[in-house]
C-alpha cells in the first residue's frame, strides 16, 4: 500500500469508528519497518478515548516519532493541536496524521495552504459495519462532508470493514463493494484493503494485513 502514496505526508480520515487510528498506526509501523524515518501525528480532537497517543509507547520503541496533544491520555478533555504538529511539513520524515472522525476534519483546514504546498496523501477509511456508512450513497455523503470540512480532498479509498475479533473473510467482502461503487461514482481511487491479521480465507485482492493495535473497550 505505500508505494500508492504520491507523497510523504498521508492523511487517514473517515466516519467516526471506521478504524482510522489503528489503520494509521500500522501505517506508520509498516514504514518503520521498511527503515524510513517515520512520524505520526494525532490531530484527533473529537474522540479523547481512541487515539494514537495510546500507542506512542510501542511507536517510539520501533523508533517512530510521536507527535501528541498535550492533554493526551489524561482526564483533561481539551480539544487541542499539538505545537510541534507544523514539524511534519519542515522535515523529510513520512509522516502519517491520523484525524478525528467528520467534524474533526476541521482542524485540517487550518493547515490547507501547507498541505497544498508540500503535497498530500488523504485517505478515507471505510467500515461498512458502522452506522449511517452502510451504504453508498451514506458514505459518499460522510466523504463529501470530510473534504467540505478539512478544505482538501480525498486522493484514495482503503476499506476496512471489520467487527474486531468478530471479523470474517465475508465482513470484508462486505465492504469491497461498496468501495467499489464509491471509488466509481466519486472518481477516487479505490486503494486496497487493511484486514485484521486474524481474519482467514480471504479472497480479495490488494489485501493489507493489520495488527488490532489500538484500545478495545469491549
Amino acid at each position: 500500500m505505500l508505494s500508492k502514496f504520491n507523497n510523504r505526508i498521508v492523511i487517514v480520515c473517515g466516519h467516526y469508528g471506521s478504524g482510522k487510528t489503528n489503520v494509521a498506526v500500522n501505517l506508520a509501523k509498516l514504514a518503520a519497518a521498511e527503515g524510513r524515518a517515520v512520524t505520526i501525528a494525532d490531530l484527533d480532537v473529537v474522540n479523547p478515548y481512541f487515539r494514537t497517543a495510546d500507542n506512542a509507547e510501542e511507536l517510539r520503541a520501533l523508533g517512530i516519532r510521536c507527535i501528541v496533544p498535550q492533554f493526551a491520555n489524561t482526564n483533561v478533555d481539551i480539544p487541542s493541536i499539538p505545537p510541534e504538529f507544523l514539524s511534519v511539513f519542515d522535515g523529510t520524515d513520512f509522516s502519517v496524521i491520523d484525524v478525528g472522525g467528520d467534524d474533526g476534519a476541521i482542524a485540517l483546514s487550518v493547515y490547507k495552504e501547507k498541505f497544498e504546498k508540500h503535497g498530500y496523501d488523504m485517505l478515507y477509511i471505510y467500515n461498512a459495519c458502522r452506522p449511517l456508512t452502510t451504504t453508498v450513497e451514506e458514505a459518499e455523503q460522510s466523504l463529501r462532508d470530510i473534504e467540505a470540512m478539512a478544505r482538501l480532498d480525498f486522493s484514495g479509498i482503503v476499506n476496512n470493514t471489520n467487527l474486531g475479533e468478530e471479523t470474517t473473510a465475508e465482513t470484508v467482502e462486505k465492504g469491497v463493494a461498496v468501495c467499489k461503487a464509491l471509488s466509481q461514482k466519486t472518481g477516487i481511487p479505490f486503494i486496497g484493503n487493511t484486514v485484521l491479521k486474524t481474519v482467514k480465507n480471504v479472497s480479495t485482492e490488494n489485501v493489507v494485513y493489520i495488527d488490532n493495535a489500538t484500545k478495545q473497550l469491549f
